[in-house]
């Protein structure tokens, strides 16, 4: 009887093994899926991006010297969802992709400047101060940097509503928490941040300011180049000798989308629609003024969530950047640019692209099903049914 007992306990020891080893099996295999899809993976996509490279050498009569890069990434349209219209699992899934492909990008492309091209919050144009004050606290987790790396961003509608919601009260509450400069200079280089939100050329108080602040940049500007007499440009320290980068939410004026090509490209279906002005671009006034006030060799802008390419007025090429955020697009960029105070280079860096996790993630939950099955006897193993297959066919 003792060693019947003996026997049953060494069966039960055997088993239960087996089944603690099939569990730690399991386990493993699990969090080998969490941690390829929602780390491991953006370092494998992002590894693949390299700076552009931009021609730098200005000929000296004596030795070559090089004029300074200066590396900058820009992004778009991140709409942080808000506490209206954000479902908890929508803002858990889509801002865990946004703060792991930012911080991954950061440590692997090591940029110096950041730019984000507006509608950083979604419901930032009704949120009250409590959900403003949460919105703004996430934002600053998510994209959190280290201080030798700036971040820089402009102000979009969603973020202070369209003209019509727009308010002082909007503006300041935004200009608190992000810098509010308009023109900022670095390595040789002009940048000019636009709220064309302000751009409406109704005349309003708040469109007249930022028209007579972009008309003083335009003089500082014009002073730079050397194109004003002495006495009118001052004592003041003189900007740069280089033609600005304008960066803005909504792009200048275009009809459509039509003439935009790539992957990330506007859906063919959409490609052929009006554009309104004032609402999906600037007016043609607005763009006008913008191009005449400030000549600018290279535009970058958001709000379409799709990537374009269009050239306006003399050839000043254009760049609409897509939305950052799998909300909007499954396939997010940025946009790395290597500038000098003559020349650009721009390359596009994709993230990874949102159907890739969820085939994956499918597919482990679809093995794990299959694996159990077999274990529990209610599924014949797939290696002995395609032996059997594999013997019936060649016997017939």
């Amino acid at each position: 009887m003792a060693a019947i007992r003996f026997g049953f306990g060494r069966l039960n020891f055997h088993l239960l093994k087996r089944r603690s080893f099939l569990l730690l099996k399991l386990i493993a295999f699990v969090c080998s899926v969490l941690l390829f899809c929602e780390f491991f993976i953006y370092y494998l996509v992002i590894l693949r991006c390299n700076w552009p490279e931009v021609k730098t050498p200005a000929h000296d009569r004596e030795q070559e010297t090089l004029e300074p890069v200066l590396k900058a990434m820009f992004l778009a349209d991140t709409h942080l969802l808000g506490e209206i219209r954000g479902h908890w699992l929508d803002k858990l899934r889509r801002e865990w992709q946004m703060e792991r492909a930012f911080q991954t990008a950061l440590w692997l492309l090591q940029p110096e400047v950041v730019f984000i091209l507006g509608d950083i919050f979604d419901e930032g144009k009704w949120s009250s101060p409590q959900a403003w004050a949460d919105d703004v606290e996430r934002f600053q987790k998510m994209f959190r940097h280290p201080g030798h790396v700036q971040l820089k961003v402009v102000v979009g509608n969603h973020d202070i509503g369209f003209h019509y919601q727009m308010n002082r009260y909007r503006i300041k509450r935004f200009e608190k928490v992000f810098n509010p400069e308009r023109l900022f200079s670095w390595k040789g280089i002009n940048f000019v941040m636009v709220n064309s939100v302000a751009l409406e050329g109704d005349g309003c108080n708040i469109c007249s300011e930022a028209e007579a602040e972009l008309m003083g940049i335009s003089h500082k500007l014009n002073c730079s180049r050397e194109e004003q007499r002495p006495g009118q440009c001052g004592d003041g320290q003189p900007l740069p000798a280089s033609a600005p980068v304008l960066l803005q939410h909504f792009p200048l004026y275009r009809p459509s989308d039509a003439n935009c090509s790539g992957e990330d490209a506007a859906p063919p279906g959409e490609k052929g629609i009006p554009f309104k002005e004032r609402y999906d671009v600037l007016s043609r006034e607005a763009s006008q003024k913008l191009l005449w006030w400030l000549r600018p060799r290279l535009v970058l802008s958001g709000h379409t969530h799709s990537g374009c390419e269009v050239l306006h007025g003399a050839g000043v090429p254009e760049v609409s950047v897509p939305s950052f955020s799998w909300r909007n697009r499954n396939n997010p960029s940025v946009i790395m640019g290597s500038l000098t105070p003559t020349e650009y280079a721009l390359a596009k860096c994709y993230l990874p692209l949102e159907d890739t996790v969820l085939i994956t993630y499918c597919a482990a939950a679809g093995f794990l099903v299959v694996l159990v099955l077999v274990r529990l006897g209610l599924l014949a193993s797939p290696v002995l049914f395609g032996y059997k297959l594999l013997r019936k066919f060649k016997t017939v």
